[in-house]
């Protein structure tokens, strides 16, 4: 997870809930393997992470080999 931007003091920072999974996963780098289109706060909702940076967390662990 060293790709994910963050700001100085470590923090990722808040995004709104109508943002889409296309602009999270550009900006961070990561595939979320959900649809582009799809809204950030549908997919916490359905993964049931509490967060951004808990998602990001999950999708990092995912993508491990």
């Amino acid at each position: 997870m060293n790709s994910i931007k963050r700001t100085i003091v470590g923090r990722i920072p808040q995004k709104r809930g109508d943002t889409l999974v296309g602009t999270v996963e550009k900006q961070y780098g990561v595939d979320l393997r959900y649809r582009s289109d799809k809204k950030l706060s549908t997919v916490l909702r359905e993964t049931g992470a509490p967060s951004l940076s808990k998602l990001l967390k999950m999708a990092d662990s995912s993508g491990k080999k």
